[in-house]
């Protein structure tokens, strides 16, 4: 338990000072957080990925607006559920280029982030 808060701590604390005026800034801490929290999940719970994943979201941050990346989550989110409900978000092709969208700006954030 006292690991987590203090990876919690190193994150937000990273996060905090990572933001540049202008490029960015509308992404909260939460969601930035939120991203490397589950980038560390997938990559190592180790300072190494800690500072892959905090490099990965600003550089995300600098190419997606946070408007557009919040709506590729959500069309992401939506496409795991099941039914007629989220039938819309499968077969839309402007949502599907929101998708591709994130998605290129993730695969541009790993080649810089992730040596």
């Amino acid at each position: 338990m006292m690991k987590q808060a203090f990876v919690a701590l190193v994150v937000l604390g990273a996060l905090s000072g990572a933001a540049r005026a202008g490029v960015g800034d509308d992404y909260s801490t939460v969601d930035k957080a939120d991203y490397v929290f589950g980038c560390m999940a997938a990559n190592g719970q180790t300072r190494e990925a800690l500072e892959h994943c905090s490099c990965s979201i600003d550089t995300i941050a600098t190419i997606l607006p946070y408007s557009e990346y919040e709506e590729a989550e959500v069309v992401l989110r939506m496409n795991k559920v099941a039914g007629q409900s989220s039938e819309l978000f499968r077969s839309s092709g402007e949502l599907r280029d929101k998708v591709a969208n994130l998605r290129r700006a993730q695969a541009e954030a790993e080649v810089k982030c992730f040596p």
